[in-house]
C-alpha cells in the first residue's frame, strides 16, 4: 500500500502525460505560453505504463486519471489507456481534458478502455472563452462533450472556475446547460496554481458564494446516494434530482484529510499534493535498470512523507514553483 504517517491511503493516481498545453487558460498559464519540458525528459508510453502497473499490481492503485497540460496531445494516448485496461486487477480509467480534439478520439478511447472523462468548461460565451483561454475553440470544446457522451464515457462531468468579473455570473447558465444534457457540472474554487503567481484569495469565488447563486434559482439538496469519502466535490441533488451539481471547496474547506491520491509528474516525479514543494523522482531508477519492487519501494517512501494538509491557509504558505499545466490536475 501507499501510506502516509496519517493514516491515508494513497488508491487514486493522477498521471501527467505531457505539460503542453493548446489553450492559454488565465489561471494556468501566461499569454505566450512556457518552457515545455524537453522531450528526453518526458516520459514515454511505456514508462508511463510501468510505473502504472506498478502502481496497481504491487501498490493497491484502483483509479488512473490521465491528466495533462492537455493528454489528448500525447498521440500515444489511446495505447497508453489500452495497457492500462489490460492490467489486473482492472482500474477506473478517467481522463482530464480541455476537450479540444475530444470529437474525434472520444469512441477510439472508449473503445481503448476508457471509463470517464472530466471535460474543462469555463464559459459558454464565446467572446469570453477568448478572453479566458485566447483561443477561438469553444465550439470544440462543446462538440467534445456530445461526442463523449454519444460514446458512452459518462457520467461526463464538467469542470468549471469562476473568476470575479469575468464569468462569475455564468453559474446558472452552465448549470441548466449541463443539466439539459445530462452532464454533471461540477465548480472548483480557483486555485493558487497559475504560473504567473498572481492568484488572490480577495478575488477568488468562494463555494459559499457559489452555493448561494445557485440556491436562488434551484434546491440543492444533499445527495444521500453519494458518499463523499474522499471524493474533492460535495454534492447536490438539483430540484430533487436526478441531475446533480458539485462544488470543490479546495481553498475555504479543505479535504486534505480524507486525500487518497498521488500524482505521478510527465517527467516521472511523484508528487504528494498539487501544492507539494518537494517531489520524488522515479524516472532515475526507472531508466537505470531498477526493477519494479525497488521503484515500489521508493514509491512507498516518497508517500509515507506526505504532509497532514495543503497549508494554504497558513500565513506561511508558499506556492509550488510547478503550475498546474507542468503537475497535472
Amino acid at each position: 500500500m501507499l501510506a502516509d504517517s496519517y493514516g491515508r491511503i494513497a488508491t487514486d493516481m493522477r498521471v501527467s502525460l505531457t505539460d503542453r498545453c493548446n489553450l492559454r487558460c488565465a489561471y494556468c498559464m501566461p499569454p505566450e505560453g512556457l518552457e515545455w519540458l524537453p522531450k528526453p525528459e518526458v516520459l514515454t508510453g511505456d514508462e508511463v505504463t510501468r510505473l502504472v502497473r506498478i502502481g496497481v499490481e504491487l501498490l493497491g492503485i484502483r483509479e488512473v486519471r490521465f491528466t495533462g497540460g492537455e493528454p489528448l496531445l500525447r498521440r500515444d494516448l489511446a495505447a497508453i489507456v489500452s495497457q492500462t485496461a489490460a492490467l489486473a486487477p482492472r482500474p477506473d480509467i478517467s481522463l482530464t481534458t480541455n476537450g479540444i480534439g475530444l470529437a474525434r478520439t472520444a469512441a477510439t478511447l472508449r473503445e481503448a478502455g476508457l471509463d470517464r472523462v472530466n471535460v474543462s468548461l469555463d464559459t459558454l460565451r464565446p467572446e469570453v472563452f477568448r478572453k479566458l483561454a485566447l483561443r477561438d475553440r469553444l465550439p470544440d470544446v462543446l462538440d467534445g462533450l456530445e461526442a463523449a457522451a454519444a460514446a458512452g464515457l459518462g457520467p461526463v462531468k464538467v469542470n468549471t472556475v469562476l473568476m470575479r468579473g469575468i464569468n462569475d455570473d455564468e453559474a446558472e447558465s452552465l448549470l441548466a446547460y449541463c443539466l439539459e444534457r445530462g452532464y454533471e457540472l461540477r465548480f472548483i474554487e480557483q486555485m493558487p496554481l497559475d504560473a504567473q503567481h498572481g492568484w488572490k484569495r480577495a478575488e477568488m469565488v468562494t463555494a459559499d458564494e457559489i452555493y448561494q447563486q445557485l440556491s436562488q434559482a434551484h434546491d440543492l439538496s444533499p445527495d444521500a446516494e453519494r458518499i463523499r469519502g474522499a471524493a474533492p466535490a460535495e454534492t447536490f441533488l438539483v430540484d430533487g434530482g436526478p441531475g446533480r451539481v458539485g462544488i470543490i471547496a479546495s481553498v475555504t474547506r479543505p479535504f486534505c484529510g480524507a486525500c487518497d491520491r498521488v500524482r505521478l509528474t510527465a517527467d516521472g516525479q511523484v508528487r504528494n499534493c498539487l501544492f507539494a514543494r518537494e517531489e520524488s523522482d522515479l524516472r532515475s531508477p526507472l531508466r537505470g535498470g531498477a526493477t519494479d519492487e525497488e521503484i515500489a519501494e521508493r514509491w512507498r517512501v516518497a508517500v509515507a512523507g506526505k504532509l497532514p494538509g495543503h497549508g494554504i491557509n497558513d500565513p506561511s504558505f508558499l506556492q509550488p514553483d510547478r503550475p498546474m499545466s507542468a503537475i497535472g490536475g
